[in-house]
């Protein structure tokens, strides 16, 4: 099926008027729509091993089975061995295609299907049925406006979810039920377990050199989904993780689920700033964190430093465009000749990243500053950073509630001494 389907990889418009699409999509295949779904679904969640090197595909019989028999189980295997494509009888693989083969490619299929398009401009069975599956322990009847309508084990398929997230088409799902699926949405958000999940999206982000682009940004729109909920906000601030292997710039014997979102989140956005450069991905970053940040707690004392450090990296950087842009209209002055670099391109983004940065502490700041005594310190230390954007026209609204909040002389005190004590 996957095979058929291909067709679309060979025209560059939408391919609508296919024999595969239509026997799919209004053809006799059609009531068998949520069954297909569903049978896609629970194979990515059984991730059935490959028979082992030299099994029979078909069952052995005590007489031979005679010679038809004979002929159909070569061919069955010799089947299995080009769909695996050679995968059986090599050594194992860590990657997801070659571990199940048979789950890898039901995934594919179900992603397939849920983005086909009609000629009718009909909507997708297929995406109405994986935006409308319920839990098999949902008792309420489905309304009869939903067709394609079914019930599967949301537990199987969660935990199916959190083990497969190295792969980019797993993620892809992932995102595709979060995003259209509000009963699954709605079973994630309520898991008292949800660092299961989080902690391979966010080692996704945190190997961002190592994954391709799609994939990457797939995990950081996730995270934006996830981010979206206040609950989810204060629940990973109370879920407390110890000896992280994987985060290698610093040893995190033990820090909140929280404070490591961000962590990842800001090195992806140094990453950015430093190699890839794309707007967006920053863009997203920061909304992230924007949407956390009413809602940090007790912030670990190193992800208040990055915070920081990551508003003196932006800093510098604008800085630094500010003197090359002056200087350049000074060269441009003293010679008509030279073409003057546009700058202010540049100088617009950077200032809207900081002024997001601003924010995100302003939002800290006025909804829960006797939380964070972390980030009082680490502002207070650094305070000298701010000085620049005070008298800055695109800052001075922010500034001003930021210093109205937090220069009080009282306020500076009694989170100094809470610290003090924490740290005696």
């Amino acid at each position: 099926m996957v095979v058929f389907l291909s067709c679309q990889l060979f025209h560059k418009e939408v391919l609508r008027q296919s024999i595969s699409h239509k026997y799919l999509m209004r053809g006799p295949c059609l009531p068998y729509t949520s069954k297909l779904v569903k049978t896609l679904l629970y194979n990515f969640i059984r991730q059935e091993k490959p028979p082992p090197p030299g099994a029979h595909v078909f069952p052995q019989q005590s007489d031979g089975g005679g010679l038809l028999y004979g002929l159909a189980s070569g061919v069955a295997t010799g089947l299995w061995t080009v769909f695996t494509l050679g995968g059986v009888g090599s050594k194992a693989a860590a990657s997801p295609e070659l571990s199940s083969p048979l789950a890898n490619q039901s995934l594919l299929l179900l992603l397939v299907l849920a983005n086909l398009t009609d000629a009718s401009d009909a909507p997708n069975p297929y995406r109405q049925a994986i935006m409308s599956f319920k839990n098999t322990q949902d008792s309420s009847p489905f309304p009869s406006s939903i067709p394609h309508a079914f019930q599967i084990n949301f537990n199987s398929l969660y935990t199916a979810l959190c083990e497969q997230q190295t792969s980019d088409q797993a993620t892809l799902l992932l995102y595709t039920l979060l995003h259209q699926n509000s009963n699954i949405r709605t079973y994630m958000l309520a898991r008292t377990d949800m660092e299961n999940l989080v902690l391979p999206i966010l080692e996704i982000l945190y190997h961002v050199e190592e994954r391709n682009s799609h994939h990457v940004y797939m995990a950081l729109i996730i995270l934006l989904i996830l981010t979206e909920d206040d609950g989810f906000n204060r629940s990973i601030h109370e879920v407390i993780l110890k000896n992280i292997t994987w985060y290698s710039e610093r040893v995190l014997t033990e820090i909140s689920l929280g404070s490591l979102l961000i962590l990842v989140v800001i090195r992806t956005i140094q990453y950015n700033m430093t190699r890839t450069r794309d707007k967006y991905l920053h863009t997203n970053c920061l909304a992230a964190l924007a949407n956390m940040s009413a809602q940090f707690r007790s912030l670990h004392q190193y992800a208040a430093q990055r915070i920081i450090s990551l508003f003196s990296l932006l800093s510098k950087k604008h800085n630094k465009v500010l003197e090359q842009a002056t200087q350049s209209l000074r060269g441009s002055l003293s010679s008509n000749d030279v073409p003057l670099p546009d700058y202010a391109q540049d100088l617009n983004v950077i200032e809207e990243v900081i002024r997001m940065m601003l924010e995100i502490i302003n939002s800290c700041l006025t909804n829960s500053l006797h939380h964070n005594p972390n980030l009082v310190y680490a502002l207070l230390y650094k305070r000298d950073l701010f000085e620049q954007f005070r008298t800055h026209p695109s800052f001075q609204d922010i500034m001003q509630n930021i210093d109205l909040v937090s220069v009080n002389e009282d306020i500076y005190y009694d989170s100094f001494l809470s610290i003090k004590a924490e740290n005696v």
